[in-house]
């Protein structure tokens, strides 16, 4: 099946790496117009001109750069579809609560939670206005269960981001609007590959506790995405949409 999203309009924050970057290249193959949003030009750019779409810089905890992202995007495809609201950090600062000090959870609660706040603002009149659009925003499994790896803001902050999503989905559910949150479980992401680097014992720890004995590669994450952005999932929001290896419903873990 091609096709599932053609020709409609789909805004990707955190674009350039990991789940954001497979996102890009699923929807684009499914016949999206893509604007990409993320902090790093030089790769940002790359990506965007790879599948025929466009590149905004955004730092997606600023209000006014994610109104002209969403401006740039109906004014140049004429709609605004499909919102990915993806850009997230989790620094080394963000640990236990006993550690992370005000400054650390202030810069993960306003990248991880604010931003999407700040994107579904942006995105909801133009798709309230069609009468129809999706939604996506990017959780996390540790927004249902406690982490293995103790990382205060982080948790808080995609736990903030699963109820927003809720409220939403419910709210805008009869004006065509679906909103649902992703919520993957440990992605073979740049991030995670840095916490390999730094500190192989901590990413083990995740891993033990992965049924499927693995984690999830960016392009399963793109086609959860894709679903929730295509007409297959129509009957579908508010949910918390669990892309997680088994590791949630796990009450104990064969080795």
């Amino acid at each position: 099946m091609t096709g599932r999203v053609q020709d409609r309009t789909a805004v990707i924050t955190g674009g350039a790496s990991g789940i954001g970057l497979a996102t890009v290249r699923r929807l684009a193959q499914e016949g999206a117009h893509i604007v990409l949003a993320d902090v790093d030009e030089q790769a940002g750019k790359q990506v965007a001109d790879s599948v025929g779409g466009i590149f905004v810089r955004t730092d997606v905890t600023d209000k006014e750069q994610v109104d002209e992202l969403f401006r740039i995007a109906k004014d140049t495809y004429g709609s605004v579809d499909i919102a990915f609201n993806n850009a997230g950090i989790s620094p080394p600062e963000d640990d236990s609560i006993l550690d992370t000090d005000l400054d650390a959870w202030r810069r993960v609660q306003e990248v991880n939670l604010t931003s999407v706040y700040l994107c579904c603002k942006a995105a909801l009149p133009s798709m309230l206005e069609q009468g129809r659009g999706s939604i996506i925003n990017t959780a996390s499994f540790v927004a249902v269960m406690g982490a293995a790896t103790s990382q205060i803001s982080y948790s808080a902050s995609k736990g903030g981001v699963l109820s927003m999503s809720r409220e939403l989905g419910v709210q805008f559910a009869r004006q065509g609007v679906r909103v649902n949150a992703l919520c993957p479980g440990p992605v073979n992401t740049p991030l995670l590959q840095e916490l390999f680097a730094k500190d192989p014992e901590k990413a083990q720890r995740r891993l033990v506790h992965v049924p499927m004995g693995r984690f999830g590669e960016p392009e399963e994450m793109a086609n959860a995405v894709l679903f929730l952005a295509s007409d297959e999932s129509s009957f579908i929001t508010a949910s918390t949409f669990l892309v997680d290896g088994g590791i949630s419903g796990a009450y104990v873990t064969p080795l």
